[in-house]
């Protein structure tokens, strides 16, 4: 019987010294995390609950995350909403068609983020409209040798 990873596309991974490590995506799969409030809809503070269910999704953040769902891209969406807005979360997501495979709640607010990791990294920086991604170099902050 196929465990979760294999089923999930993960592949076994192996550090320098023969070491199982962490599974891996095949590097034509990406790891889309989402922000929900700003980046897919208009932003709504979590003490604004109601407003969840009634704000209208940006109309190319839906076809281009389902785009990315149906090219078999994971998405994931990682929201600084808290558990208790799980339930207006998933609601206003299906009512309006999202394709997705799970959702992280309590995501820190603020902004600013600085997100260091293991793996590969990219970012990109919503800034009012959804398309294809496209390749740019761009100076970024790497840890001192």
């Amino acid at each position: 019987m196929e465990n979760a990873e294999n089923q999930s596309g993960l592949h076994e991974a192996f550090n320098d010294k023969g070491e199982r490590i962490s599974p891996v995506l095949p590097e034509s799969v990406k790891n889309f995390l989402i922000d929900i409030d700003g980046t897919i809809c208009d932003d709504i503070p979590n003490e604004e609950p109601e407003r969840m269910l009634t704000v209208l999704p940006y109309p190319d953040a839906l076809r281009i995350i389902n785009k990315w769902y149906d090219e078999g891209h994971i998405i994931t969406f990682f929201t600084s909403r808290t558990e208790e807005h799980r339930e207006y979360t998933e609601i206003w997501l299906d009512k309006h068609g999202f394709k997705y495979h799970a959702i992280l709640f309590c995501k820190p607010r603020g902004g600013n983020y600085h997100w260091i990791d293991n793996h590969i990294v990219k970012a990109t920086r919503f800034k009012g409209q959804f398309t294809d991604l496209v390749v740019r170099t761009h100076e970024i902050e790497v840890f001192k040798p």
